[in-house]
């Protein structure tokens, strides 16, 4: 029974000595992580510092059979293998063989990022959806899509797939445009984020430009502007709206049809005139109060003459106090 318990703890003692060796294994691997552009080359050293037996590399590709030297370096001339193993750094010396792994990331970029919708004319107040297509890009885990409206970031999205093989995704951007967005450019831009190893700074490419076309129906600022009659009346009924508004005047003192969105005239008479702007969402109305000059010159007559005789009153009545005092004294 002792026996096999010192077996036992023997065991145990020799597997925790040897991951303590590997934890502590005297090589240094440089760089410790390989990123490379698919079918490119790239290498990496191992080194030490202790006396050995030898070392090498041991790899599907590139491998470097055991030696005496104190610098080993791993070469591929092309990364082809998507599903390539971590190549090892192994070391024989005084101690059990320990090993390091080399961690390696194969990437490749996009063949192409394009950006579309189903709807190429939008209404104001709906809902649409933008669709981002990302076509052969590697490794998907470390892919994030930037959506962007003109050059303002709006969204991101990016991926959870341990492929390590090319693949194509989509990213999808939902929204809800308004008349201010007529005309507004979105394009999605793909990053690779490979970390420091990695190239700085991370690869993207970005899509063609996508121009919205908002359609949306008139809506005047204000519903109603007043206006004082003089020798030039001027009346301006123009809105925006998409498509293109169409005006009728409605007034009992317009005597032919008026398509224009604005009136210029000497001739107007005081009263109300009713502007309409149409277009095939809706319409909306705006009233111009054209008021009589003349109204604003009397009254204006009657406050300056009621100033002037307040003026005149205070005056006459200083005068009569400075007379009545110079009386008292004679």
């Amino acid at each position: 029974m002792l026996q096999c318990f010192l077996g036992l703890f023997s065991a145990v003692s020799l597997l925790v000595t040897v991951k303590g060796i590997n934890a502590e294994c005297p090589l240094k691997i440089s760089p410790s992580r390989l990123v490379v552009r698919f079918n490119s080359s790239a290498s990496a050293d191992c080194s030490t510092s202790v006396t050995h037996q030898g070392m090498g590399w041991e790899s599907t590709v590139g491998a470097v059979p055991l030696s005496k030297a104190s610098l080993v370096t791993l070469r591929v001339s092309q990364m082809t293998d998507w599903e390539i193993q971590p190549p090892q750094c192994y070391i024989n010396y005084d101690k059990p063989q320990c090993t390091v792994d080399l961690p390696v990331t194969i990437y490749k970029t996009p063949d192409s990022v394009s950006i579309s919708t189903v709807n190429q004319v939008m209404m104001e107040g709906n809902q649409y959806e933008l669709q981002c297509d990302i076509h052969n890009v590697a490794p998907a885990q470390n892919l994030t899509v930037n959506w962007y409206k003109g050059e303002t970031l709006v969204n991101q999205t990016s991926f959870t797939d341990t492929i390590k093989r090319p693949v194509s995704k989509t990213s999808k951007l939902l929204i809800h445009p308004d008349r201010t967005d007529d005309g507004a450019q979105y394009r999605c831009e793909t990053e690779l984020k490979l970390g420091e190893a990695g190239p700085q700074p991370p690869p993207k490419n970005t899509s063609k430009p996508l121009i919205i076309e908002v359609h949306y129906k008139p809506k005047h600022s204000i519903s109603t502007e007043k206006i004082s009659q003089s020798d030039a009346v001027y009346l301006n009924c123009t809105v925006k709206a998409n498509p293109a508004a169409v005006y009728t005047w409605h007034s009992e003192h317009l005597t032919e049809k008026i398509s224009s969105s604005v009136i210029q005239s000497s001739t107007l008479s005081p009263g109300n005139y009713t502007c309409t702007a149409t277009n095939n969402l809706g319409a909306d109305s705006k009233v111009f109060i054209v008021s009589p000059a003349g109204w604003t010159t009397i009254w204006a007559i009657v406050i300056a003459g009621v100033v002037l005789a307040v003026l005149l009153a205070v005056i006459c009545y200083v005068i009569y106090k400075i007379k009545s005092r110079q009386n008292s004294v004679v």
